[in-house]
């Protein structure tokens, strides 16, 4: 884990885009994009030109990192993005944003998709008031998201609470602060997706 964490902002400067995986950090002069705005290694200020296969493969790796997941998971979840009827890269990307650690992450109750993880795995989110430990969990229209009552005791939550309430959040999920629960109130569209990415390279980086 120690070594991802390491290098997962190495794909930020390699794109030269902030994909905020590092979750808040991203917004200070902190962010290694903002620090060093160019690809890493000996020759990172070096203007090279990447085509056909690589730029493929760089579409995928930033959408693999940019949710976290290894690659034999984002293969799974492109496999049912490919079954499913419509168009595969925009199913892919909405099951992708219906990831349980994404949305627990997007809706402000946690400082990163990594420590949603950590959250989810510990047993302090709830779906409808069930404890869900899975964080590749799908959610579905009408879920309910919150804390664990026992987790809102703490101070390190009501904190954490306190610092994210004017987050913004997509349309397709709203938060109610007072009870501290997030709602899904429709599935994602492609239009609610802002994340940079050319999802027809992906499909066809594995289409060959």
């Amino acid at each position: 884990m120690s070594r991802y964490r390491e290098n997962i902002c190495r794909l930020c400067r390699v794109e030269r885009t902030k994909l905020f995986l590092k979750g808040n950090k991203c917004l200070t002069e902190k962010c290694p994009v903002e620090r060093r705005p160019y690809a890493p290694g000996e020759h990172g200020r070096a203007r090279r030109r990447i085509l056909g296969y690589g730029i493929q493969l760089r579409e995928k790796q930033k959408l693999k990192r940019y949710y976290g997941m290894s690659e034999k998971q984002f293969r799974l979840f492109f496999d049912r993005a490919e079954r499913r009827r419509g168009i595969t890269g925009e199913n892919l990307l909405s099951m992708l944003e219906r990831r349980l650690d994404n949305v627990v992450f997007i809706i402000g109750f946690s400082h990163s998709r990594i420590h949603a993880r950590q959250l989810i795995s510990h047993g302090h989110i709830r779906v409808n008031d069930r404890k869900v430990s899975i964080s590749s969990y799908l959610v579905d229209e009408g879920d309910v998201i919150s804390l664990s009552e026992k987790s809102l005791k703490y101070e390190y939550f009501k904190a954490l609470v306190t610092a994210n309430k004017d987050k913004t959040v997509p349309g397709w999920l709203e938060v109610d602060w007072d009870t501290i629960k997030g709602r899904v109130i429709s599935l994602p569209t492609r239009e609610d997706i802002t994340l940079p990415i050319k999802e027809h390279l992906v499909v066809e980086l594995y289409s060959k």
